[in-house]
């Protein structure tokens, strides 16, 4: 099995503790001199990339090819902004929703295809596509909307991230003046929308705060990034359970949940708690699986930043991982666990979790290493996530 770096367990708990430690540095999440591009991807994870797809290694240049083959990745591609996104429950009404998270999906999609490639006519249609929404959109209505920020939230930043600090130095470049458009897009309608978190499950909130997180990187936003950390530090032990918790599952802060019958039912009516089980486990896989997505990418963007959160995580997120692949993989599910019946599937969410706590970590992960090497090459939810055995599949940068 190959190892890049393999710290040991022990040390792994240990400055978890230490980090997590009263009278840390928790306060002050955010790096003194922040990162670019330093959203998801970091410039070494993506010359790891490049290099691989140059070199026609696979999974990666199958993964480039899945990526280019696909309609984000097309130059004749039109953006379709609007200046109110309109988002129900359950995608009704659908005014814009899904144009918008697929354009920002597109932007990083094209940033990746030009990082690659060298070929700035991915630049320059990723750049179109971004001001094309930065000059139009003013806000997000209906009762999704803080989830739908969050999802497109998540991918706005990525692609700027790639483009504002590797091609604008190259070439000519995006503008300045149309990149503090789109921070100002940033600033004024994304991040006011998932700053302060939801009660609502728990993947919008991690989904939320992973957008708030890149956006202050984008932004170089110390408070903000601040602010989504102590989000994410009060949801993570709240959406996965360890037994250590004891007998019941931890609280999200601000919740108000503080009876067993309240938990209970907020946990989908399960009442038997294990490592690794989430708050969504019972309700459905695909949601579950948004959630663990975003613990991934949160942890992952702080440890490009130089304030890792994934010791802080570890545990939590290497058992729900196990967890659900397992049953993924085609174990019978026992009866005590959501009545004997997981529904829907985690989708293409194990990668960059995997990576980092396999891979650089050193945790064992055989269920997960099944489920995510039977997955490759991983491509799209069409939501918020993208092209990570590409990115990330065995990058030890």
């Amino acid at each position: 099995m190959t190892r890049w770096f393999t710290a040991p367990l022990l040390l792994a708990g240990l400055l978890a503790t230490l980090v997590a430690a009263p009278g840390g540095d928790r306060a002050e999440a955010a790096p003194a001199a922040f990162v670019h591009p330093g959203v998801l991807v970091s410039r070494g994870q993506l010359d790891f990339t490049r290099e691989k797809v140059t070199a026609g290694a696979q999974p990666w240049k199958g993964a480039f090819d899945q990526m280019l083959a696909s309609g984000y990745a097309s130059l004749a591609r039109v953006p379709k902004p609007r200046a109110v996104v309109e988002c129900g429950s359950y995608s009704n009404p659908n005014h814009g929703c899904t144009d918008e998270r697929e354009d920002a999906l597109a932007a990083y999609t094209l940033s990746l295809a030009w990082y690659v490639t060298r070929d700035g006519r991915y630049a320059e249609k990723a750049i179109e596509i971004m001001d094309a929404w930065s000059g139009v959109i003013t806000d997000h209505t209906d009762s999704n909307a803080p989830l739908q920020t969050g999802w497109a939230g998540s991918s706005w930043p990525r692609a700027a991230e790639i483009i504002r600090y590797t091609y604008t130095y190259t070439y000519t470049g995006w503008p300045q003046a149309r990149v503090d458009r789109f921070k100002t897009m940033l600033r004024n309608v994304y991040l006011p929308e998932v700053a302060n978190g939801s009660q609502s499950n728990g993947n919008w909130e991690l989904g939320m705060t992973e957008a708030a997180l890149g956006i202050a990187v984008f932004l170089e936003d110390r408070a903000a990034y601040d602010k989504a950390v102590a989000t994410f530090r009060g949801r993570v032990p709240a959406y996965i359970y360890l037994t250590s918790d004891g007998a019941l599952p931890k609280a999200a802060p601000g919740s108000g949940l503080d009876t067993r019958d309240e938990l209970v039912r907020y946990w989908q009516g399960q009442t038997t708690f294990v490592d690794g089980l989430t708050q969504e486990t019972c309700r459905d896989l695909t949601h579950t699986g948004y959630g663990l997505s975003a613990i991934s990418h949160i942890a992952e963007t702080s440890r490009i930043q130089g304030r890792d959160l994934y010791p802080e995580v570890a545990d939590r997120l290497r058992h729900a991982l196990g967890l659900q692949a397992k049953y993924e993989l085609g174990e019978p599910v026992p009866s005590w666990l959501c009545g004997g019946t997981l529904k829907d599937h985690l989708g293409p969410v194990t990668e960059v979790g995997f990576n980092a706590l396999n891979g650089r970590m050193g945790y064992a992960m055989t269920n997960t290493r099944k489920y995510t090497e039977a997955g490759r090459p991983a491509g799209t939810n069409n939501l918020f996530v993208a092209w990570e055995t590409l990115t990330h599949a065995g990058n030890p940068r």
